[in-house]
């Protein structure tokens, strides 16, 4: 444990406002999730952030969590080059983390370590040491926690540019399975739901008419008498697109938890294929099988 006692404040101050004077390298929102963990102390006892102080209050906050490195993964590479690297992302596993505090594995933690290895041919790493200073260095689309298949990443900043672009202006074909509740009316269709952030529950969305435009094609490949195998192909990138236009018709993706989807090990949603233009202007479609858990529960 690294612990520091801070002297220096002004009586009546907020714990947070003499934390951020104290370590102006750290993020408010940082300090304020380490006071909310209990790694900071008054007087011997754990208090809110908003506590204010008193005339000989003695501080003590343990900083170690701020040093504390991730646990090294290794995850399943489909293609590489000298600009990017193609995954198939286990469902499970967090794209990018959620702050400073966030010490679990993820695809961004991954590829920095990865992509600082050197490289044997020239003796240089594969890029910038500054281009890894961000959490989400390479991350040009994520995949929610729960949903495996193939994610594209990049090692460059030329790239990263070069690929956010193709999201940006929906250049890039992205292709889904799922497996969902009951049996779909149609065989196949177009759900254009506009999607909006849920009020009620901040962390979700729902279907509203003031929300943003959203369009999923879908095709029913396999069903029996209580779940659906579905292809799902989203034209928009709205978070949780998906999830919600599925919920919204009333068969929920399995495994959603947040969406009413009935209990499972995991979600059940696969990204099976992404095409897209490399930054060599090669147009590329990587795929990932559908794994067993999913292609298993329709026989």
């Amino acid at each position: 444990m690294r612990k520091e006692t801070i002297t220096k404040f002004e009586v009546g101050e907020r714990l947070d406002k003499a934390l951020a004077a104290s370590y102006p390298q750290y993020s408010r929102s940082a300090l304020e999730k380490l006071i909310d963990s209990g790694s900071v102390t008054v007087n011997g006892d754990t208090v809110k952030t908003k506590y204010k102080l008193k005339a000989g209050d003695e501080i003590e906050a343990d900083l170690a969590v701020f040093n504390q490195s991730p646990p090294k993964i290794d995850l399943p590479i489909i293609y590489e080059d000298d600009d990017v690297v193609v995954i198939n992302k286990p469902a499970g596993l967090l794209t990018h983390a959620k702050g400073t505090l966030h010490n679990e594995a993820t695809v961004a933690t991954w590829l920095k370590t990865y992509c600082a290895r050197m490289n044997p041919a020239t003796g240089m790493i594969l890029a910038k040491q500054v281009f890894w200073e961000s959490n989400r260095a390479g991350i040009v689309h994520r995949l929610d926690r729960g949903t495996s298949g193939v994610m594209i990443c990049t090692k460059n900043e030329a790239a990263q540019i070069h690929l956010q672009k193709q999201f940006a202006d929906r250049r890039v074909k992205k292709t889904y399975v799922a497996v969902v509740s009951g049996s779909l009316p149609e065989k196949s269709g177009l759900i254009d739901i506009p999607i909006e952030r849920n009020p009620k529950k901040p962390a979700t969305f729902r279907a509203g008419v003031n929300g943003k435009s959203a369009q999923t094609d879908f095709a029913v490949l396999k069903t029996d008498d209580t779940h659906s195998l579905v292809e799902l192909k989203p034209y928009t990138g709205r978070t949780h697109q998906l999830r919600v236009h599925l919920a919204h018709l009333k068969h929920p993706i399995v495994g959603d938890d947040q969406y009413d989807g009935e209990p499972a090990e995991r979600l059940m949603l696969h990204a099976k294929e992404l095409e897209i233009t490399l930054p060599s202007n090669e147009r590329k479609v990587f795929t990932a099988d559908v794994p067993e858990d999913i292609a298993s529960m329709l026989g």
